[in-house]
């Protein structure tokens, strides 16, 4: 008899969907395509001869702890030579009791959205979304309200008027998740003065703010802008951080700043996911912290970030049609692309891979959908000729579609 497995997954499990950018991962194998699609750090930015020595290191000093369990927090030397690092360089007085190791930033998101998501609860989001948190918080089974973005970062007037139309309604959101520091996937930062107003709103109307952090490293240009979370002075702000843009995806290691008594409950939940993250990745991270090599290590990363990003601009300007318009990231790994609406980016996919050239479509970062005339595109991973050749190959796509469409326009079916 064959078993009805459809009859046996939960609800919950009903609702997952593969996400998009997982899913072009597989397309951008193809031999000689182009990808701005995956948000992938660049192989030269990992520190090859820097991790072996750490891992010689870990040999040398802790190799029978390193291939142990460890403690769910987290490795305590690195705990608190993050805390330290935290203090000086973001400004967020910490302490190594008030952070939480993690299986990478994603299962950060995954675990407040556990501990803080019941099915039916809403939590608010700035729009375009990280895709990855999106994917968490509706694995929750939630329901999620859309706040626009301007110049400055969150529009603070279009989230004070859904937050009265929710209170009106009985709805009380949980939560703001906001990447505020050259946001994935717009590039752009959200200002000071707006950073502060986001924490008095979240006072006032009592939620948290996730605040993702894994870019805010990444900075080529411009003044630093300190995290939400170094303002926060009750514990209203949950930090999440990785070492994927600053170190290597590969060792999946992130981690959450928050306070007390939302950390104990992290840590309750990480115990009924995976016990504790990976301890000799931990092992390597602190040796590759402690020896002083992050922080010169990221100044290469910045110089090299920053040459992709111009080379990426500078072949934007060359060969983009001029109606077509993009951000200008002053850090980070994205730029954002906006279309006339008269241009479906879902539709064109297919168009752009047959040139071997992929993007992601903006659809994908709207959980409401919509936008479907926008794009993202990533300049950290390519090299520098394959950016150029890629920008030339997708603006002949963009032309071609934008000539469809206008004859379309020009002459319409019969009967019309």
């Amino acid at each position: 008899m064959v078993v009805n497995i459809d009859r046996l997954f939960s609800k919950r499990a009903t609702r997952f969907r593969a996400s998009e950018i997982r899913e072009l991962l597989k397309i951008t194998q193809i031999p000689g395509m182009i990808s701005f699609a995956g948000g992938l750090p660049n192989p030269l930015a990992f520190p090859v001869d820097i991790i072996h020595e750490c891992i010689e290191k870990t040999f040398q000093k802790n190799i029978k702890e390193a291939l142990q369990y460890g403690t769910t927090e987290g490795l305590t030397s690195l705990r608190g030579v993050l805390a330290e690092r935290m203090k000086k360089n973001n400004h967020i007085n910490c302490e190594l009791h008030d952070i939480l190791i993690t299986g990478g930033a994603q299962q950060a998101l995954s675990l407040v959205a556990l501990c803080f998501l019941d099915p039916g609860d809403t939590y608010l989001t700035s729009v375009p979304a990280y895709l990855g948190a999106i994917q968490a918080f509706s694995a929750f089974e939630a329901n999620c309200e859309s706040i626009p973005m301007n110049d400055e970062g969150i529009d603070t007037d279009s989230l004070r008027r859904n937050l009265e139309r929710l209170r009106r309604t009985g709805v009380n959101p949980k939560f703001i998740y906001t990447v505020p520091t050259f946001q994935n996937p717009s590039g752009e930062t959200m200002a000071l003065g707006h950073r502060k107003e986001l924490l008095d709103v979240a006072s006032e109307y009592d939620f948290l703010i996730i605040e993702d952090d894994p870019y805010g490293e990444l900075i080529f240009e411009g003044d630093f802008i300190p995290p939400i979370k170094s303002f926060d002075t009750k514990g209203r702000v949950v930090y999440v951080s990785t070492f994927s843009k600053i170190l290597a995806p590969g060792f999946r290691l992130g981690w959450v700043i928050a306070s007390k008594e939302i950390l104990d409950k992290l840590i309750l939940a990480k115990q009924a996911t995976d016990l504790c993250t990976n301890i000799f990745s931990q092992y390597i991270a602190y040796e590759y912290i402690n020896g002083g090599y992050l922080d010169k290590h990221v100044q290469q990363i910045k110089k090299l970030y920053k040459r992709k990003r111009d080379v990426m601009l500078k072949a934007l300007k060359e060969y983009f049609p001029s109606e077509i318009k993009w951000t200008m990231p002053k850090g980070g790994m994205f730029i954002w692309i906006t279309l006339p609406k008269s241009i479906d980016t879902r539709l064109m996919f297919q168009k752009a891979i047959a040139k071997k050239v992929a993007y992601v479509v903006g659809e994908a970062f709207f959980p409401e959908g919509g936008n479907y005339n926008s794009m993202r595109l990533n300049f950290s991973y390519s090299e520098d000729d394959l950016i150029k050749e890629g920008i030339k190959r997708l603006a002949e796509v963009i032309k071609d579609e934008l000539a469809t469409a206008y004859q379309q326009d020009t002459f319409p079916p019969e009967g019309v």
